[in-house]
């Protein structure tokens, strides 16, 4: 299986070799816990969660490592302000821990909901401080920090000397100097440019911690450098994240693992792009933000209605990782109709009976499809173009079952396949053969059940109960069909 990833790095696809094969090492920025998942939060995990189940179907060996930044930095590429989480602890007159409990909670609670699968190591920042402060000894022993009034900052001048500042978002460092060298010499910094390793401890600040600078706390940036390195080595394959990590965090990470240990840590950077709503960025300020919660329940006034986890994993999925996603009640509308359609057809392949051949018009479009789905998944994780393929064989599926096609046990037995490995394990679609918990089971013995009462009910020509059954299911958005083999139904 020879896979290709975009590198953000190199601005073009390459082909994945490990530094160690099989063993892979994997590293993406969690969630910062300082509200409820929302789906910003969904686009990453379903991403990197594909890439996770592929790199596990083609063999192998993966170290999955995504952090939570929970307490004690400062608010991302800011070097002043008040951590979020610290100051609604303070607000809320509550200590920072359980809110950063509360919340990853909750964090970890969507996911399983999402079915993303956790990963091999979730380390957590405010949790791996020795490791930081020894990144920043590091630096200032090699010259590439400095410290000034308790705090020290990454000299990003002397280090765009020597190596590059901006490799990876292709900016014209050069440009920002110029337009911020006028305020040289106001506040700590050297360079506005320059960012924060360490920060002093104002009175006020409840999250702090001892260092050989004083009492204070790390910087946004170090910890994916210190918590990378520990888990998966100075060299690892693949980090990945948010287009909005790109510049600074990521950026910053990479000055930091070069000026720490001489050269690059990453071998590929992949970054998904983001979900924009009616085409506006989402956030608080624009009224515009809804968690992940609201979409399953359908709480916020601007859903139409609620909104199952696998639609919003497949309305993800739908649209190429690299590419914007833009939502909308209406699309999430088709995106649910689509994967009800996948789902009926996946349904359908155990009802169909096999025949001694398989028709033209069923084989043209079942002919070498699972060579189709692996070159499409192995370029660059294109599951839109995954999920065309799978259409394509729902409608082969329709074909047999409407008795205008045939196909051979051995064709039926490699769709079942096909579905099984793509639909379900690399995509990661839950099918009600494989819902997680009981309740889904219950659900669907229940209806069953109603069904079985109304089939004896016909047999022993009591139309009254039978009409009943059928027209209060309909009522319910159930949609019941009689056929030959007995009566199929879907919600």
């Amino acid at each position: 299986m020879k896979l290709t990833v975009y590198n953000t790095l190199t601005r073009k696809k390459e082909t994945f070799h490990p530094l160690n094969e099989p063993n892979t090492g994997m590293y993406v920025c969690g969630p910062t816990v300082y509200g409820d998942p929302h789906l910003g939060h969904a686009r990453p995990a379903i991403t990197f969660d594909l890439l996770y189940r592929l790199l596990k179907h083609a063999g192998y060996k993966v170290r999955f490592v995504r952090n939570i930044t929970d307490v004690g930095h400062l608010e991302h590429d800011a070097d002043e302000g008040e951590d979020k989480i610290a100051k609604k602890a303070r607000l809320e007159q509550v200590e920072p821990m359980e809110l950063v409990n509360y919340y990853t909670r909750s964090y970890h609670r969507a996911m399983d909901m999402l079915h993303v699968l956790p990963p091999n190591i979730e380390p957590i920042a405010s949790g791996h401080i020795i490791e930081q402060i020894a990144l920043v000894e590091t630096l200032l022993k090699n010259g590439y920090a400095y410290e000034s009034k308790g705090s020290v900052y990454f000299d990003v001048e002397k280090y765009n000397k020597e190596y590059r500042y901006g490799i990876l978002s292709n900016r014209n460092i050069e440009d920002m100097f110029n337009a911020t060298r006028a305020l040289d010499g106001q506040g700590e910094k050297r360079n506005p440019v320059d960012f924060a390793l360490w920060k002093k401890a104002h009175p006020e600040h409840i999250m702090r911690w001892p260092s050989p600078w004083g009492d204070g706390f790390p910087g946004w940036h170090c910890e994916c450098t210190a918590m990378g390195r520990k888990y998966l080595g100075e060299h690892f394959d693949i980090h990945g994240g948010g287009m909005d990590l790109i510049f600074p965090h990521h950026e910053c990470e990479i000055a930091q693992a070069v000026a720490s240990q001489g050269s690059e840590m990453v071998r590929y950077w992949m970054h998904n792009n983001m979900i924009t709503i009616n085409g506006q960025k989402m956030g608080k300020s624009l009224g515009n933000f809804i968690t992940l919660e609201q979409f399953f329940t359908g709480s916020s006034p601007l859903l139409t209605q609620a909104y199952t986890p696998m639609t919003i994993r497949f309305f993800i999925l739908q649209a190429h990782y690299r590419s914007t996603v833009d939502f909308s009640n209406e699309a999430l509308q088709a995106s649910e109709k689509g994967l009800e359609r996948l789902l009926e057809a996946r349904s359908l392949l155990n009802k169909l009976a096999p025949s001694a051949t398989t028709s033209a018009n069923v084989s043209a479009q079942v002919k070498n499809l699972r060579e189709k789905c692996e070159e499409a998944i192995c370029d660059d994780l294109n599951s839109p173009i995954v999920i065309s393929h799978l259409f394509d064989a729902g409608k082969a599926i329709n074909t047999v079952h409407d008795s205008n096609g045939t196909i051979t046990k051995e064709d039926l037995e490699e769709l079942k396949g096909i579905f099984h490995l793509y639909l379900e394990e690399i995509l990661g679609i839950q099918t009600s053969s494989t819902s997680s918990g009981t309740r889904e089971a219950s659900y669907s013995q229940a209806v069953d059940l109603l069904l079985s009462i109304r089939r004896q009910a016909k047999e022993n020509r009591d139309w009254t109960t039978s009409d009943r059954i059928r027209k209060e299911l309909e009522s319910f958005g159930f949609k019941i069909k009689d056929t030959k083999e007995g009566v199929e139904w879907s919600l």
